[in-house]
């Protein structure tokens, strides 16, 4: 964007995002990650508010790109464009729907703003690496973000395309790991133990920042400092809780990919509407 949101816009856009997540997956049996796109909608909202970005020219040359690894939470994407211009939120309405833009992971030939098909876990620091190649090789010195899950991490090619990042002394990736401590199926130090995390991505080479994934300012801090970092890429390890804002599904595993009752999703909007009320009337909110 042309001009950088302060704070309490960035929290009032994670909000409204959250709030779209809800109205995408409804409350009349339709399925969706509400989960793990809540728990990453402040980093998202964050990111997406310091791109050098332009929706009415999605190619342009000159961008920063965003490549959403953990496709499957492609609803936290699709709030964030459509917040921002891409196409009418209205649209949201769509989603998984035959026909629409707005398919159940991301698809770039389809969908404005969108870099690349995701969601296949382990690709998408891959391709970020590619894209951020390639901007080098041109001249463009832009960013490419790349968010991962946590439970992507025990997926090997995360770790191949983590050496060679290093290798390839990529400071001008920035990948951020949503470390909410829950997969589909449970607990992931249950199920697939990756930790410890940050040192894992430190021995691989990486300048590493640890924050709580829900304050927007160590956010914003973390993304600065990231910035100036030379000669190596940098992680944000992003403390979240699954279904953040959400008071029923904070930290229960069943929101990882459901449904909502029509009574669970009046709740959800009602909360959400309460938390943007308070950011509307001054309040520190979240």
């Amino acid at each position: 964007m042309d001009e950088k949101m302060d704070i309490q816009n960035i929290r009032r856009l994670a909000v409204r995002m959250r709030k779209d997540i809800v109205e995408m997956i409804g409350g009349d049996g339709h399925v969706g990650h509400l989960g793990g796109s809540c728990s990453c909608a402040d980093i998202v909202a964050a990111i997406y508010s310091r791109m050098h970005l332009n929706p009415e020219n999605p190619q342009m040359d000159d961008r920063d790109k965003f490549i959403f690894s953990k496709g499957h939470c492609a609803l936290t994407q699709y709030a964030a464009l459509a917040e921002l211009g891409y196409f009418p939120v209205e649209e949201i309405r769509t989603v998984k729907e035959l026909g629409s833009r707005l398919q159940g992971h991301p698809d770039r030939l389809k969908t404005p703003g969108i870099e690349a098909n995701t969601g296949s876990l382990g690709q998408g620091l891959s391709i970020a690496n590619g894209l951020a190649l390639a901007m080098k090789l041109n001249g463009i010195k832009r960013t490419v973000y790349c968010i991962l899950g946590d439970g992507e991490l025990a997926e090997g090619q995360v770790w191949e395309a983590a050496m060679a990042a290093s290798n390839y002394m990529l400071d001008n990736v920035v990948a951020v790991v949503d470390y909410n401590g829950l997969q589909a199926t449970g607990i992931i130090k249950e199920r697939f133990d990756t930790n410890p995390v940050p040192e894992k991505w430190a021995a691989f080479g990486w300048h590493v920042i640890e924050i709580d994934g829900h304050d927007i300012e160590q956010i914003e801090n973390a993304l600065d400092e990231a910035d100036g970092v030379k000669d190596k890429p940098a992680v944000l390890i992003a403390h979240t809780t699954k279904g953040k804002g959400i008071s029923f599904a904070e930290n229960v595993v069943s929101f990882h990919n459901g449904s909502l009752t029509k009574e669970q999703y009046e709740t959800a909007i009602r909360e959400l509407n309460c938390q943007l009320k308070e950011l509307n009337e001054g309040g520190e909110g979240l």
